[in-house]
């Protein structure tokens, strides 16, 4: 596994792990407020144990590693059925570069890069929106095995299926992933994109907004109901340019920052020096192609606090 642990489960030694285990859950229910609350669960059930059964769990991590897994498991299929009464478009909480529990990289010793997703691009907007297509159960065994380098005979401990289930609802997810052909172009290439874009959206550029954006592109916006937004996603890269044109017209002192979100280059919208938006972007072969506006004030608390 991951770790490797001494027996019992001192203060120092289980507090240790809450970077792991919040780097877990966020990348398995793409909230970092539901994160945060399954990894508090998860040490509940730890204390809420007598010293005596604490004592006896030879490897503490791995321990609490399964009981979030299985916290995520079940806050996943409620999920769902929240996100069905959500207003409007559901995105994921997006990152700001200054999240410390993100910044943790581990040993790559071993591993077949052709057929894994590195710590980095499981934060990426587009791999986390992919994620939400997927069931629970591949969700959590994808991020299990081929993020955190689980094995599937722990894996199927977690999610209570045999190995080979768990090695086909990885597979399973892996399709999916590679379904979505998500060719997103280097990060310096991505910020001199997203650079242009904000330039032309300041002037009202809509000729270059056009010529930025790919011709099926796509915008998929969030306000939670809580704020206004486009209701349903904008395609086209036409009426995409059209409708960032409109925006700065009706809101004539928004301005934009350019901001690491989830790991990639893209803006925060700032208006009377509050953020009221964050934008991520996808950008293949020189051309944006998604754009997730993230408006919903409940998921830009991290982006206010730092």
């Amino acid at each position: 596994m991951g770790n490797d642990e001494t027996p019992g489960g001192g203060l120092n030694a289980i507090m240790s792990e809450r970077r792991q285990l919040l780097n877990l859950a966020y990348r398995l229910l793409g909230s970092v407020t539901d994160a945060e609350d399954a990894v508090q669960e998860t040490y509940a059930r730890w204390y809420a144990m007598a010293p005596q059964q604490r004592e006896a769990i030879e490897v503490p991590g791995a321990w609490l590693t399964t009981v979030a897994s299985r916290v995520c498991l079940d806050l996943l299929g409620s999920a769902r059925m929240r996100r069905e009464r959500y207003v409007g478009e559901w995105v994921p909480e997006p990152l700001p570069e200054r999240v410390e529990w993100i910044s943790e990289q581990p040993d790559d010793a071993g591993i077949d890069p052709a057929d894994r997703v590195t710590l980095d691009e499981s934060i990426n907007m587009a791999f986390l929106v992919v994620l939400e297509s997927m069931t629970p159960a591949e969700r959590v065994a994808l991020i299990l095995h081929d993020v955190f380098r689980y094995s599937f005979t722990e894996v199927a401990e977690i999610v209570g299926r045999t190995p080979a289930a768990c090695r086909q609802l990885a597979s399973s997810a892996r399709r999916r992933v590679r379904a979505t052909q998500l060719r997103a172009t280097s990060a310096t290439h991505q910020a001199r994109v997203v650079r242009d874009f904000k330039r032309a959206w300041a002037a009202k550029d809509i000729d270059a907004l056009i010529g930025l954006l790919d011709p099926h592109a796509t915008v998929v916006a969030d306000g939670g109901g809580l704020v206004s937004t486009v209701p349903h996603p904008v395609e086209g890269g036409d009426r995409i340019a059209r409708t960032a044109i409109d925006i700065t017209t009706r809101v004539p002192d928004i301005s934009f920052l350019e901001r690491t979100v989830n790991g990639r280059p893209g803006l925060v919208a700032q208006q009377d020096g509050n953020v009221v938006a964050v934008l991520a972007f996808l950008v293949t072969e020189g051309r944006i192609t998604r754009i997730w506006s993230v408006r919903n004030p409940e998921k830009l608390r991290l982006w206010t606090t730092n």
